[in-house]
């Protein structure tokens, strides 16, 4: 059976529309998905994300463990509350999970990873802390709830007690603080500013009727995935996966490789770095009508590839895409779609970047 969030009954109450989602029972939309982008794009969108799965990792040795286990360096993380985007790699150097890490103190780190990879995540992660003698504690009483837009913050701070908005104010990107119950950070999976809080699930419901009063619009997991492709961020399972690396998944940036650390994957990643990295994942934009989706076969000069994410773009009103091709393709390319071969670009993401099309996008 899946599993619900403490927001449950609020979003069957509000009409939205629910799915099964990494084994929870999530909200898609609440009527209109196009409406929930825009409102994210110009103002501020509350998601219920608790379907996160919220691990602190502690010990003496917990730094020298993540240097292991993560693909970036942990050592970039050395002011309390800094966040680290990194992947986990398995030994063939494909990506186990994409996650953030935030440093508490030099016995405290806090990770967030994804629903749907929950279970073998904690395997990975139980699997190689006991060498280190971490202790790995997954938070089953926290919900996680993030408010994203260009007036997110705003509406944050002031359904803070003023002490605590005062400290949440001064967050800069990719940073968290924890505020009594909350722990806020200063990240998000939209391309727009805002904050992603984790609190205990009895005051979880609160926080959220407070945010909606206070005019922040609920949006569900389809507008959450439209924006995200606009802001060129992968997904889990679709973009990337075990058996593909981040250089095959526009992730190079992530994988810290100067000087001698023996993280897991490494190996495998110097071989293919050796060799030539064989694939990239790039940009499309669509020239002709019609929608990109994932699996559909992309045509190049160089071989053929496959869109790994693709949608109708609200903010640019056509259709956009990830998609994994030869190294060598450049230039136009065609996408297979219902039996034609329709003319594309390969471009550089973000598609969008606060509200409006990226340089050479459009």
């Amino acid at each position: 059976m899946a599993r619900r969030t403490p927001h449950f009954d609020t979003h069957v109450a509000a009409g939205a529309k629910m799915v099964e989602f990494g084994g929870w029972e999530m909200p898609i939309s609440y009527g209109s998905q196009l409406e929930e982008h825009h409102q994210v794009r110009s103002a501020a969108g509350i998601f219920d994300i608790s379907h996160m799965t919220i691990v602190d990792l502690s010990g003496d040795r917990v730094r020298e463990f993540l240097s292991r286990l993560l693909a970036n360096d942990v050592e970039k993380l050395q002011q309390p509350g800094k966040a680290l985007y990194s992947c986990m790699l398995n030994e063939r150097g494909g990506v186990v999970d994409d996650l953030i890490t935030y440093f508490v103190d030099q016995r405290l780190f806090r990770m967030v990873v994804n629903a749907a990879t929950r279970e073998k995540d904690l395997e990975w992660i139980r699997r190689h802390a006991g060498a280190f003698g971490v202790v790995v504690h997954e938070h089953l009483e926290l919900a996680m709830i993030a408010v994203q837009g260009p007036t997110a913050r705003e509406a944050v701070l002031g359904v803070l007690p003023p002490e605590a908005a005062e400290q949440a104010a001064a967050l800069p990107r990719f940073f968290a603080v924890q505020l009594g119950d909350l722990f806020v950070a200063r990240t998000g999976y939209t391309g727009e500013d805002g904050f992603e809080i984790c609190l205990p699930d009895a005051a979880a419901q609160s926080l959220w009727d407070r945010l909606v009063a206070a005019g922040v619009r609920p949006c569900g997991l389809g507008a959450r995935d439209t924006l995200r492709l606009e802001a060129g961020m992968n997904l889990y399972g679709q973009d990337m996966d075990e058996d593909v690396s981040p250089f095959e998944s526009a992730l190079g940036w992530t994988v810290a490789m100067d000087g001698e650390r023996q993280f897991i994957g490494r190996a495998a990643l110097e071989r293919q770095r050796a060799a030539g990295v064989p694939r990239k994942l790039v940009g499309l934009v669509l020239e002709a009508r019609g929608v990109l989706r994932t699996g559909q076969r992309v045509v190049t000069a160089a071989g053929d590839g496959a869109v790994t994410s693709g949608s109708f773009s609200p903010t640019l009103q056509r259709a956009i895409g990830l998609a994994r091709v030869p190294a060598e393709a450049a230039g136009e390319c065609q996408v297979e779609i219902r039996g034609k071969l329709l003319t594309a670009r390969f471009v550089r993401p973000p598609f969008v970047r606060n509200g409006r099309a990226c340089e050479g996008i459009l």
